[in-house]
C-alpha cells in the first residue's frame, strides 16, 4: 500500500465511523433522475427542516438510486434503535410522520417500509428476502445509495482506488491487463466485445499521448443505467478509467457525457474536481511515477454519437457522425491520437475484477456471458427500475421475480430489447436466458440493458412504428441507406398503421432493410431493420390484420385509420422517447 493511499484511507475510515455515531442519525436520499421527477429535492429540504427543528443530531445525504424506481422517493434511515430501514415512497407530507415514527419512537412497523438491511424486526422483511433486491448481484451498482457520490472519502472507506493502489504498488500494466482478460468481461455498451482485448489494441500503439473515452452518450430510451452509475457512484468510472490508462499507456481520458443529463455531469465534475485535489487524478498518483488527467467532454442530443467514431468527432467539436474505417481508433482515435472506447458500465466493473481477481468475476454469469448485466425494466411491469443481476437468468424469471409480473391481470405479449435498435421478443421466447449468445440466437440483443413489457393490449405495429421513427429522427443522415432507408420504412409503416398498406408493403421493407444492413456506414443503418425484422417474425398477425381487414387487433392504431399518408413523421414521431407504455 502506498503512503498516500494509506492517508487517504485512515481519513475516509473516520469520516465513515462519524455517519455511523450511535447518536448520529443518517437518512440517505435518492435524489437522481428517477427521484427528482417526483420531488425527492422536496424531501430532503423537509427532512432537513424537520430534524433540525426537533434539534436532532442528523446527516442528510442526496445518493443514487438503489433500483427500486417503482418506490420513489426512496428514504433510506439508519439510527441506533432501528438500524438500518428502507421506507417508500415518502413524499413531503409524511415526512413529520416518519420522523416522529421511525426517528423518535423507533417504530418502523408503518405502511410504507420496504425492509431493514441490518436488524430482524418483527413484521418487517430484511432486504435481503424483498423481491427485485433479494436477486441481484450488486458489482457495478454496489456503492450506488449505499454512498454520498458528493463525498469521495465515503468511495474510499468502501474500498475505493485500493484497485489502484495495488496497481500502482504491486503489479505491472500487464498484470492488471492479464486480470481483465482472464476475467471474461465484455463490453456492457451492447457489442460485448471482450474488454481485456480490445484494451490490447491500445498497447502497442505509440505514445506519450493515447487516450481512453468513457462513452455515456446514453440515449436509448428504455435504458437509464450509465446515467445511474454516474449520479450514484462516479468514482468507480474514475477508477475504472485511471486502471484502463495505467494497463495501455494511455495519459489521457474522456467522460463523455450527453448534454442535459444535469445530474451524472455534475456529480462527474465533482468527483473529478475531488480526485485531483486527493492526488487520485493528475500528475504523479498516489506519489508514483503515473500521471492521468480526466476531464467531461458534453454533447448535443444526438442518439448516434454512441457510436465510437461519431463520439470522437463530437469531442473534437464537430458534428456527430461516424468515421470510415480504417484506420481504427486504436491507431487513430481522438485528436488523430490512439484510443480506445469504453461503456460506463464496462469501466465499473475494473476496479472490484483488479481488487479481486480476474477468476472471481469469471465464476460470475453463464457460458461466455460472465459477471452482471444492470437492466432497467420498464412498461407493462409492476417493478420498474435498475436492478444488477447475474448473466444466466432467464427472461420469465426476470418478469416474475424482479419485475413482479404484469400489472392489472393481463397477459404479457411482447418485450422490446436492446434500445431502438434491438428487437421484438414474444412471450413464447420467455424462457430465453440472460446470455448474449442466447439473446442473439432468440432474434434480438441485450444491448445497454433496456427491456420494455408490453401486455396483450399492445399492437406490434404500433410500437414498431414508435421504434423505426425514432431511429428516422435520430439518423445521422451521413450515409443515403440509412437517411433513405429509415424514412422510407416509417412510410410503409405509418400506411400500414393508418388502413392504406398493401401486402406488397412487406416485401418492400424487407428489401430497404437488407441494403441498409449491406450498405450502412455504422451501427444505427446496419441494425435499424431490426425491429421491423422481428416484429415480421413474431408478430407478423398484426402486420395482416391491420392490411387485410383495415383495423387494428387491439385498438391502439385505430384513431390513425381515418389519417391521410403521412410522407413524414408528425410530431409523435418521437415519443418513444419516453416510455411508450405509459401512455396508455
Amino acid at each position: 500500500m502506498t503512503e498516500a493511499y494509506k492517508n487517504l484511507r485512515s481519513r475516509a475510515d473516520e469520516i465513515w465511523a462519524d455517519l455511523h455515531d450511535p447518536e448520529t442519525v443518517w437518512v440517505r436520499i435518492g435524489t437522481t433522475i428517477c427521484g427528482r421527477s417526483i420531488n425527492a429535492l422536496g424531501v430532503v429540504e423537509t427532512f432537513r427542516a424537520e430534524l433540525a427543528r426537533r434539534g436532532i443530531k442528523s446527516v442528510v445525504s442526496e445518493v443514487g438510486c438503489l433500483g427500486l424506481c417503482y418506490a420513489e422517493p426512496l428514504v433510506d434511515i439508519r439510527t441506533a434503535g432501528v438500524g438500518r430501514v428502507l421506507l417508500g415512497p415518502v413524499d413531503v407530507d409524511a415526512v413529520s410522520g416518519v420522523v416522529d415514527n421511525v426517528i423518535v419512537n423507533g417504530n418502523v412497523n408503518v405502511p410504507n417500509v420496504i425492509g431493514s438491511f441490518e436488524k430482524t424486526i418483527e413484521g418487517v422483511p430484511m432486504m435481503s428476502e424483498v423481491p427485485g433486491w433479494s436477486n441481484q448481484h450488486r458489482i457495478a451498482l454496489r456503492n450506488v445509495g449505499q454512498i454520498d457520490p458528493g463525498d469521495s472519502f465515503q468511495y474510499i472507506a468502501n474500498e475505493g482506488y485500493a484497485a489502484l493502489d495495488v496497481a500502482l504498488s504491486e503489479k505491472t500494466p500487464e498484470e492488471v491487463l492479464t486480470e481483465v482478460r482472464s476475467s471474461g468481461l465484455r463490453g456492457r455498451g451492447g457489442a460485448f466485445f471482450s474488454t481485456g482485448t480490445k484494451w490490447g489494441f491500445l498497447v502497442p500503439s505509440p505514445g506519450p499521448e493515447k487516450y481512453i473515452l468513457c462513452n455515456c452518450e446514453e440515449g436509448d430510451p428504455g435504458a437509464y443505467n450509465d446515467k445511474g452509475i454516474l449520479e450514484g457512484d462516479p468514482n468507480t468510472v474514475i477508477e475504472g478509467l485511471l486502471l484502463a490508462g495505467f494497463a495501455t499507456g494511455a495519459s489521457n481520458g474522456i467522460i463523455f457525457i450527453r448534454h442535459g443529463h444535469d445530474g451524472p455531469i455534475s456529480r462527474t465534475k465533482e468527483a473529478i474536481r475531488q480526485a485531483y485535489e486527493l492526488g487520485l487524478v493528475g500528475k504523479n498518483i498516489l506519489g508514483t511515477d503515473y500521471s492521468f488527467d480526466i476531464e467531461v467532454s458534453l454533447v448535443g442530443e444526438s442518439y448516434v454519437s454512441g457510436e465510437e467514431t461519431a463520439l470522437m468527432e463530437a469531442v473534437e467539436g464537430k458534428t456527430a457522425r461516424p468515421r470510415s474505417r480504417p484506420p481504427f481508433p486504436a491507431a487513430v482515435g481522438v485528436w488523430g491520437k490512439p484510443s480506445n472506447i469504453n461503456n460506463v458500465k464496462t469501466l465499473s466493473y475494473v476496479p472490484e475484477i483488479v481488487r479481486r481477481g480476474g477468476e472471481w468475476f469469471n465464476d460470475i454469469g453463464v457460458n461466455l456471458s460472465k459477471g452482471t448485466a444492470i437492466l432497467c425494466l420498464s412498461g407493462h411491469i409492476n417493478r420498474r427500475g435498475m436492478y444488477e443481476v447475474e448473466l444466466g437468468m432467464t427472461l420469465q424469471e426476470v418478469m416474475d421475480e424482479i419485475g413482479g409480473g404484469v400489472p392489472g391481470g393481463r397477459q404479457i405479449k411482447m418485450l422490446q430489447t436492446g434500445g431502438p435498435l434491438g428487437g421484438l421478443l414474444s412471450a413464447d421466447k420467455m424462457d430465453t436466458v440472460l446470455d448474449f449468445e442466447a439473446m442473439r440466437a432468440a432474434g434480438a440483443i441485450l444491448g445497454s440493458g433496456g427491456i420494455i413489457y408490453g401486455d396483450d393490449s399492445t399492437c406490434a405495429v404500433d410500437l414498431t412504428r414508435l421504434l423505426i421513427a425514432f431511429c428516422q429522427f435520430e439518423s445521422c443522415g451521413k450515409c443515403f441507406p440509412c437517411r433513405l432507408g429509415m424514412t422510407h420504412l416509417l412510410d410503409m409503416i405509418e400506411r400500414i398503421r393508418g388502413g392504406e398498406g398493401q401486402q406488397e408493403d412487406l416485401d418492400l421493407m424487407r428489401r430497404y432493410g437488407e441494403s441498409m444492413q449491406a450498405g450502412s456506414l455504422c451501427g444505427h443503418g446496419q441494425l435499424g431493420f431490426n425491429p421491423v425484422q422481428s416484429a415480421f417474425r413474431d408478430f407478423m398477425g398484426d402486420f395482416l390484420v391491420h392490411i387485410n381487414e383495415n383495423r387494428c387487433p387491439t385498438g391502439s392504431c385505430s384513431q390513425y385509420a381515418a389519417n391521410p399518408m403521412r410522407t413524414r413523421p408528425g410530431p409523435e414521431a418521437t415519443a418513444f422517447i419516453t416510455d411508450p407504455y405509459l401512455r396508455n
